[in-house]
């Protein structure tokens, strides 16, 4: 029997939106699959997000967070002594390695905003939060180019099926990196 006073119900609500887009994709959520899922009254999905989109982005908010926990885990990206390619290398491979569940629930709501405008600015938040991290190492343009990369050997491996090949991954990343570094003004032999 749910409480009256339930300071943890929007909390659930998210949860368990996450758990049904998890079991179904986005197709499945709805705000009755939701309160369900939540053991909660459909009056109360409603009363915490008006609208399913409301709802994705909360969600979409909470499994991003998934990467950035492994990224700030690592702690070494930010040391200049590190081999950058090879520490991102590694962080994905440890998020691919992790459950499998949260790595696709996490793309599959990221590239829901392809369709739902209103997912969208959150999308770039995480876009924008991860380059921001690889700024302190790398030039803003290498950091969104990096990004890029990680994103679409992730999506590779998720869609393929093939497994995750760390080795490949810290070679490309470095080819990126050392494209960078020779870009004007980093370093490189033309001036500007």
């Amino acid at each position: 029997m749910a409480r009256r006073h339930d300071p943890e119900r929007r909390q659930r609500i998210i949860d368990a939106a996450i758990r049904v887009v998890g079991r179904g994709g986005i197709a499945g959520l709805s705000h009755r699959s939701v309160a369900a899922e939540a053991d909660v009254p459909l009056g109360s999905t409603t009363y915490h997000f008006k609208t399913l989109d409301e709802l994705m982005v909360a969600a979409l908010r909470q499994a991003n967070e998934g990467f950035a926990k492994v990224v700030a885990a690592h702690g070494g990206l930010e040391d200049p002594r590190t081999d950058l390619a090879a520490g991102l290398a590694g962080l994905m491979g440890a998020w691919l390695a992790g459950e499998r569940t949260g790595v696709e629930l996490e793309y599959e709501l990221y590239l829901a905003a392809l369709r739902r405008p209103a997912l969208r600015p959150v999308a770039e938040e995480w876009c924008e939060g991860v380059a921001g991290q690889l700024s302190r190492r790398t030039d803003p343009v290498t950091a969104r180019a990096l990004v890029a990369l990680m994103d679409g050997i992730c999506l590779q491996v998720l869609l393929t099926g093939a497994p995750y090949d760390e080795g490949y991954a810290r070679e490309v990343l470095g080819r990126v990196i050392a494209g960078g570094d020779a870009a004007p003004g980093r370093g490189g032999t033309s001036g500007a």
